[in-house]
């Protein structure tokens, strides 16, 4: 009983340093040779906020309700906010359940935790999305004042709960990827329709007005409006994203329901992914 305990101990340690070290090796070289560096990381996210909030705070007139608590009255950081947490956990997704395709012809030579790959790709999104959030937390106490400071241990637990639920919705996609080489391409096209139906650029009291424009003119289910705005809510990235934005727009921790619903998100996704990997990885090999 001791030995095995030690093993499992011994096993969990290499994991997790190698996992270390992908994640170092990836971020040391997504920039290499740029005249920049590091500081695109800062321009990047300024660089997200401004197009989306030209296009859909200028353009397309969206606007949000000031923040309960800040008080700011920025859409464009309203929409930064959602972007950016987005493209955080969309990009963790698409880059784990493509790790072990990519990395194929180092799997077929040497053996290692296969599970790493999705670890160290996730984690190493995690390394550029704090740097991200670093710039929307200034951009918020400029606008808000320092109350923002209180939740940056809040927003530190949703990204880690946002992080989780990629890695395990990346574990589960990433072995169906080896079998069936089609559903990166069958992503994409979801991927786009998943970031509207999460409330990326638009907030719920808008599709509250949809939802009431549709019931007057007859679009209803016996009697009652279409539940849009509560289908929105079991959308779990939309949760996540409410989240993010009662950090660093409302200066408010995200209420229960939301907070609930965040944990039960990530760890029931990282269960599934953690068990639905450990059944099917050991086959992999051969179909790469």
């Amino acid at each position: 009983m001791r030995l095995s305990r030690l093993l499992r101990s011994e096993d969990a340690r290499r994991t997790l340093d190698l996992t270390l070290r992908l994640t170092q090796r990836s971020v040391s070289s997504e920039f290499k040779g740029t005249a920049l560096g590091r500081l695109w990381s800062f321009i990047n996210p300024l660089a997200t906020v401004a197009v989306f909030s030209l296009i859909f705070g200028v353009v397309f007139r969206g606007g949000v309700a000031p923040g309960r608590n800040s008080g700011i009255d920025s859409f464009a950081l309203w929409i930064g906010i959602g972007v950016l947490s987005w493209n955080f956990m969309s990009s963790g997704i698409m880059a784990s359940m493509n790790a072990l395709v990519d990395n194929s012809g180092l799997l077929t030579k040497v053996y290692f935790p296969r599970q790493v790959l999705i670890y160290s790709a996730v984690l190493s999104l995690a390394v550029d999305f704090a740097f991200e959030l670093l710039v929307l937390t200034v951009i918020a106490m400029i606008m808000g004042g320092p109350g923002v400071l209180l939740m940056l241990p809040a927003l530190l637990v949703v990204t880690l709960l946002a992080g989780m639920f990629a890695v395990g919705l990346g574990l589960i996609l990433s072995i169906a990827t080896v079998y069936f080489r089609d559903l990166g391409h069958l992503w994409q096209i979801f991927n786009q329709i998943w970031m509207y139906a999460s409330g990326v650029v638009f907030s719920l009291t808008m599709v509250d007005k949809v939802q009431n424009d549709l019931f007057d003119k007859g679009w209803q289910i016996n009697g009652e409006p279409i539940p849009l705005t509560t289908i929105l809510r079991l959308n779990p990235a939309e949760t996540f994203l409410e989240a993010f934005r009662s950090c660093l727009f409302e200066f408010a921790l995200p209420s229960l329901p939301v907070s609930l619903a965040c944990l039960l998100w990530s760890f029931v996704m990282l269960g599934l992914g953690l068990v639905f990997f450990r059944r099917h990885s050991a086959s992999i090999v051969e179909e790469l």
